[in-house]
This record gives structure tokens, sequence and C-alpha cells, in this order.
């Protein structure tokens, strides 16, 4: 038997992904989503959309202009009221999520399939419940300071909060080497938190650096989420001759050498 070495890639043929994670929809989301924008950085932005109305005085935007705002970004959720879930009985707990996704779908336009714990608050029944409020993903709190893919992505874990390492940990992104593994800088944090901490210098100056790289994919959450689920779906002949791609979007794979685009709904011969 003739063995090969098959590698799942990111689109491009790539080994390295940025990804940005913002919470609470407040006014410095603009400045923040404009230095996104500027360097090609894309973002996750998690909204209360319960909490953004003109009686709330702590400058939230408002469901008009999340659309505009938030455009080539992802728009997710962070439950209704900013509850901690692991406390809520679980009922409510499915209501704070699944209103949450209602209102934030009604204005944005697209299935909204994400979310973040508020505090960080979740219990293994809310992981559970998850997936049947059709939420495919959710992101905890704290830092991991490493680039590794999560092993379960309804308890997502970050490389680092803006506030923690960030300019040290992007250095040692773009340093790495190592193509034959999958690699994920992940960031978290609050936009208010940069006027308050005077560092919107520092979220310049990391956008600025990682920039434009051939080697990285910048991505959302849930384009992360969609294309592994994509490639995990791949099907391989047993000698690794051919591959059906089931999934509508594109899959890149590395069969020993060669970097291959495996289209959405096609099979190809592989060498």
């Amino acid at each position: 038997m003739n063995l090969k070495n098959i590698y799942t890639c990111f689109p491009g043929g790539r080994y390295k992904v940025l990804t940005m994670s913002y919470d609470d929809g407040r006014e410095e989301d603009r400045r923040l989503a404009d230095i996104f924008n500027h360097n090609g950085i894309k973002a996750t932005f998690h909204l209360n959309s319960g909490l953004c109305y003109e009686d709330n005085d702590d400058r939230r935007l408002r469901p008009s202009e999340w659309k505009q705002v938030y455009e080539g970004h992802e728009v997710s959720c962070h439950t209704m009221l900013h509850p901690a879930l692991a406390r809520c009985p679980i009922e409510q707990a499915a209501l704070q999520i699944l209103e949450d996704r209602r209102v934030l779908e009604e204005q944005v336009g697209y299935p909204v399939r994400g979310m973040s714990y508020p505090y960080g608050s979740y219990s293994n029944d809310i992981v559970n419940l998850l997936p049947k409020l059709g939420m495919e993903y959710s992101r905890v709190v704290g830092n991991t300071d490493s680039f590794e893919m999560p092993e379960n992505y309804l308890l997502w874990k970050s490389t680092c909060h803006h506030n923690h390492n960030l300019l040290e940990n992007g250095n040692r992104f773009l340093e790495l080497d190592r193509p034959q593994l999958l690699h994920m800088m992940y960031v978290w944090g609050h936009s208010y938190e940069f006027p308050r901490d005077n560092n919107w210098d520092l979220m310049e100056r990391f956008c600025q650096l990682m920039s434009g790289k051939k080697d990285i994919w910048y991505a959302t959450n849930i384009q992360i989420v969609d294309y592994m689920n994509a490639a995990k779906n791949l099907k391989f002949t047993i000698h690794a001759d051919k591959v059906y791609n089931p999934s509508a979007q594109s899959v890149w794979i590395q069969a020993d050498n060669e970097i291959v685009e495996v289209p959405g709904g096609q099979t190809i011969n592989l060498g």
C-alpha cells in the first residue's frame, strides 16, 4: 500500500488563523471595527440585545446600527440581559439565549449561531443545551497563551485578552514555522476597555503587526467552525487517490507536499 500524508489546511493552503472576539456591543465598537477593517482583520461581536435601548445609559450601539457597524464581521449572542447563566433556571437560560438570537437575527439578516458566556459562567447542563438552541460555539473567559485549535467549540478559550501579552503573543504567532500543525490566535476583550485604559494604540499596533500576512487566514468565529466542519466531512477513498467534498464551500488539503483545493460538491483526484 502506498500511504500518503493528508493534512487539513486553512483556505489557500494556510496553516494559521487569526480571529478576534469582543463583547457587549458598546459604542467603542465603531472605532474598533474601523481598526479591524483598515487592517483586514475579522472579528466576532457578541451582543446583549436587551440592554441596547434608549433608556439604557451605558452607551451601547442601537439595533439600527448593528448591520452597518458590524458589516464584514460576525454578530453573535451574549444573552439578552447578561446574566451569570450557571445561576439561572435552565428554562430562563434558554430564553436568554433564544430571545437574544431572535432580536439579533431580525437586525442583521442571517442566522446567529454562536455566543460567549456572560462572566464566563456556564454549567454542563448549559453546554449540553446550546446545540438545541442553534449554538455551534461559545467562548469562555481566560487565556491559554497557546495557539492550539479547540477540542470543544462550546468551551472555546482564547489565546489572550488584549491586555494579556498581546504583542508578545502576536510576535510568537508570526514566528511560528510548524506547517505540520494548524495554529490559531484568538484575542478577546471589550472595546470600552481601550478608552478606560488609554491604550487604543495597543490594538492599532497589534493589527498593523498582524495585517496582510500570506500565511494567516483572517476569519470570524463562525467561519472557523464552518470551515473545520467542512474539512471534517471530506470523504477519502481507502487509497487516498480521490476525495469528495459534500459541503458547499471549498476545503484545502495537503496531499504529501501538494496543496489541493477541493471545491464544494466535487470529487478530486489526488496524484
